[in-house]
């Protein structure tokens, strides 16, 4: 199964492997655009097909003293320069149905958090938008349940699907990523293994306690799995970022890292699980 994002991504299949990456956050009008402008620049580098992200509200931090974001109109307008700017592909989430028909127009992807991947309102909301969704599989479910989730959309008309594994808790500690949901919902929807929230620790999020050393052997190990797309939250600096920063890669080392990753995908051939045709 194929899913096509924004002009020419497509993900899935035999498909380069895309990443989707930026800051956790908008934190200001002008860092989106320097952390799009220089993954993009990376990504050409090593031929990856490359989507921006970032987060414009995090309704759903931790603390009420945390930094959520920006309103969604200076979101848009943020989004509309780095289309216009930077040329590359943008996803970002949102957190209430009235949410995706106003930036459906902006952005190439639209993302659900993995708390509320099984909220019906939501789901229908993005699927009648016609655009493309990603939705992150909840640290409460198994890779079976996203069956459900993905019919939900599909009721709409809209198969523009893909599916998002970042680990499971099983317990009050570590989250934990069950390798074998990869090869579950590729049955479903291509499937984006995300490196970062993957290594964070419990309820504790990506503001501290995440261990971050984890994130490329796990990334590695999802690539030999045979993922379709990578998600890693970059920032040039994580230790002032103003979310997630304790699980976020360092933007001088993400070349290097990514390099070793495409060494390991590039000699591995994924497992085929759906042939149908692509889907636009």
């Amino acid at each position: 199964m194929k899913v096509k994002v924004g002009k020419d991504i497509i993900i899935g299949d035999e498909n380069p492997m895309v990443l989707i990456s930026g800051p956790c956050v908008i934190e200001n009008d002008d860092h989106p655009l320097f952390m799009a402008e220089k993954i993009l620049e990376i990504c050409s580098k090593l031929k990856i097909p490359y989507i921006f992200k970032a987060s414009w509200d995090k309704a759903n931090r931790t603390a009420i003293s945390h930094y959520r974001g920006v309103d969604i109109d200076r979101a848009c307008r943020i989004f509309e320069r780095i289309k216009n700017e930077i040329g590359c592909a943008i996803t970002t989430d949102f957190h209430e149905s009235y949410q995706p028909e106003l930036l459906k127009d902006y952005v190439d992807l639209l993302q659900i958090p993995a708390f509320l991947c099984r909220q019906t309102d939501l789901l229908i909301s993005a699927g009648n938008t016609g655009q493309s969704i990603n939705v992150k599989k909840a640290q409460f479910i198994e890779g079976e349940d996203m069956e459900a989730v993905v019919e939900k959309i599909h009721s709409t008309g809209n198969k523009k699907v893909l599916i998002t594994e970042r680990g499971n808790i099983y317990g009050y500690g570590n989250l934990v990523v069950d390798f074998r949901n990869i090869i579950t919902m590729k049955k479903l929807a291509p499937v984006i293994f995300d490196a970062t929230h993957s290594v964070q620790k419990g309820t504790k999020g990506g503001s501290k306690g995440s261990l971050r050393e984890f994130i490329e052997p796990m990334a590695r190990a999802a690539v030999a799995v045979g993922i379709d797309g990578l998600f890693m939250e970059v920032h040039d600096n994580p230790e002032t970022a103003l979310s997630d920063g304790s699980s976020s890669v360092r933007l001088s080392n993400l070349e290097s890292i990514l390099g070793r990753l495409m060494e390991i995908n590039n000699g591995f051939t994924t497992f085929d699980t759906n042939t149908d045709d692509i889907i636009m």
